[in-house]
């Protein structure tokens, strides 16, 4: 065989090599395939963003693999909310783990959804440099605190401590960033503090360069920010799997909730498979203390969203005033209160 066969030959192995590689390692095949199942038959796909106010999505998917029935849906993880919004929108996801405000606002635009569950209650904290001067609420006055969406309970945090500590809707520079984004931002002085889910106050305060404020608690009692929304077109055609994609996640929480053991199991396989995160940050988020966040009750609850909604309007992000059946569906969450918590151990490979 001549030189220039054996290197044409060899080139063209090569691409083969790299091309096979590539479509194993980057193509999600689980997605590629649904699509082309009959409509009646596809997997939900859900969105979710790497924070622990959507635990459960994960743990969700993760757990429900080992179960008699598989896995219930196809998780895809966004890195902001206005990406995750548009793809709601354009029905490339069908669920979406997002912030409360957002999903009024989203229904107030006409946009088809309903909230039928909760992701969390608690989990979000105010952060600032842990050196630096800010030691007060009033300490923020002239600041930039990075927030991750101005249709997010993170921003309607702000607004209440300010409000409790006669402070104006201007005192504070609010700026949106992704959440993954506001550790580095910190850190390198582009902002002065930040209002966000977990484990990013976690991750600022492991790293030395971030200290707590104050909770969310401190200023909202049964705080929530993330919930589960559904586009309405499946709820009408397909009930039945947003049933059971609600009792998976109800499962999920309560799961969460039973011990530091299930948090330290979560940390890990989460961290590792899903959030490529380092599972002790993650598991510092959930266990330090243990109620940092909490997965249980998760049922939508009319006085928390008539709050949120009250806030929105009178910070200016809502024009008009919605009633609480207007956008979420509590049917799922009634059926979902008869759930137990999954079981499954770490390593077993069996869940029910």
């Amino acid at each position: 065989m001549k030189l220039k066969t054996k290197i044409l030959l060899c080139s063209i192995g090569w691409l083969v090599l790299i091309s096979a590689l590539h479509a194993y390692l980057n193509v999600n095949w689980a997605a590629v395939l649904n699509d082309y199942r009959p409509e009646s038959q596809r997997k939900i796909t859900v969105a979710y963003l790497p924070v622990t106010c959507q635990l459960t999505c994960p743990v969700t998917d993760y757990i429900s693999k080992y179960s008699e029935n598989g896995e219930i849906f196809l998780p895809r993880m966004f890195q902001g909310f206005p990406e995750m919004k548009e793809a709601l929108i354009s029905n490339k996801v069908q669920a979406a783990f997002i912030v409360a405000p957002m999903a009024i606002a989203l229904v107030a635009q006409g946009v088809p959804i309903k909230v039928v569950y909760l992701g969390h209650r608690y989990g979000s904290a105010v952060v600032v440099k842990k050196d630096g001067p800010i030691h007060s609420v009033a300490d923020l006055k002239g600041k930039t605190v990075a927030i991750p969406s101005r249709f997010s309970d993170e921003r309607l945090i702000l607004f209440r401590a300010m409000k409790v500590n006669g402070m104006k809707p201007g005192d504070i520079k609010m700026v949106e960033m992704a959440p993954p984004d506001v550790s580095g931002a910190l850190a390198a002085g582009a902002i002065d503090a930040f209002s966000m889910g977990e484990p990013f106050p976690s991750q600022a305060e492991m790293a030395g360069y971030g200290r707590v404020l104050f909770q969310a608690r401190d200023y909202w009692p049964d705080y929530m920010s993330c919930i589960l929304v559904v586009r309405q077109d499946l709820i009408d055609s397909r009930p039945d799997a947003v049933q059971t994609l609600v009792d998976g996640i109800a499962r999920s929480g309560l799961w969460l909730d039973k011990g530091k053991p299930e948090r330290d199991d979560a940390a890990d396989f989460v961290g590792r498979f899903y959030y490529n995160q380092k599972p002790a940050l993650l598991r510092w988020a959930l266990t330090k203390p243990m109620d940092r966040v909490t997965y249980s009750p998760l049922a939508p609850r009319k006085a928390d969203f008539d709050m949120v909604r009250d806030l929105m309007m009178e910070t200016g992000i809502l024009k008009k005033k919605l009633d609480f059946n207007q956008y979420t569906d509590t049917r799922f969450s009634d059926h979902a209160s008869i759930e137990t918590a999954w079981k499954y151990q770490a390593g077993s490979g069996v869940a029910h």
